[in-house]
């Protein structure tokens, strides 16, 4: 009797070992260059596998970003007992990590929708607000100045770190070629998102969805001719 040729095996596949090949990819030769026929060819699979686990574009690079985010969640739960300039130099620090050991993965990071509009990024996720938030205010920070801390230290770390990876080799701009057909759509969109386990988000939400981004602006501005005009009266 003769033996029918099976195909690949998808034995051992899974949602985390394909965002981490994803990865692998991206840091590789960006994430324009990523489709998931390439993605199932280097896992030895068929490119229909793979949506057992990921529902399409959207949800791949949802994945990845979650797998470079993951760390710095960690990471800052870890920290929330220091001083507060302590724990921004941590955050600083990690997230730059990020961006120095995956340049080219960086930009998912600091350009593709935080998980709710009234988030920025690099600091999108509602778990590393929380942290944040919760570290701050536990230092004494009102509520005004914690969120307020929270979209300046976002808009300098998205301006810097988002400038190194290109200088890097990593393409800024969005990923618009399409990865598959699969359709997927946004996740996470405003409302969805569930903030049961993140209390001063959940809280804060009215001052973090204010739009302040001209008032940023002037004081960014300020802050930097200042310094300016210190370094030339020296």
């Amino acid at each position: 009797m003769s033996k029918t040729s099976a195909g690949p095996s998808t034995k051992g596949l899974s949602r985390e070992l394909i965002a981490q090949t994803a990865l692998e990819m991206i840091d590789e030769s960006g994430a324009h260059g990523l489709s998931m026929r390439s993605l199932a060819h280097r896992l030895h699979v068929e490119a229909m596998s793979l949506y057992r686990y990921v529902h399409g574009k959207e949800d791949l690079l949802e994945g990845v970003v979650g797998l470079l985010m993951s760390d710095l969640t960690a990471a800052l739960e870890k920290e929330t007992g220091q001083h507060w300039q302590a724990f921004l130099q941590t955050v600083a620090h990690e997230v730059r990590r990020i961006a120095v050991e995956h340049p080219m993965a960086f930009p998912l990071v600091a350009t593709r929708h935080p998980a709710a509009p009234w988030l920025r990024p690099p600091l999108r996720s509602v778990e590393v607000v929380n942290a944040f938030l919760t570290a701050l205010i536990g230092q004494g920070f009102s509520d005004e100045q914690a969120v307020g801390a929270y979209r300046s230290f976002s808009s300098f770390l998205l301006g810097q770190l988002l400038l190194e990876s290109a200088v890097r080799g990593a393409q800024t701009g969005p990923v618009e070629e399409s990865l598959d057909e699969g359709d997927a759509s946004i996740p996470h969109r405003d409302g969805s998102i569930s903030l049961d386990h993140a209390d001063e988000v959940l809280r804060l939400r009215p001052l973090l969805s204010e739009d302040r981004s001209q008032e940023e602006f002037e004081i960014s501005l300020e802050v930097l001719l200042d310094r300016l005009d210190r370094e030339l009266s020296q």
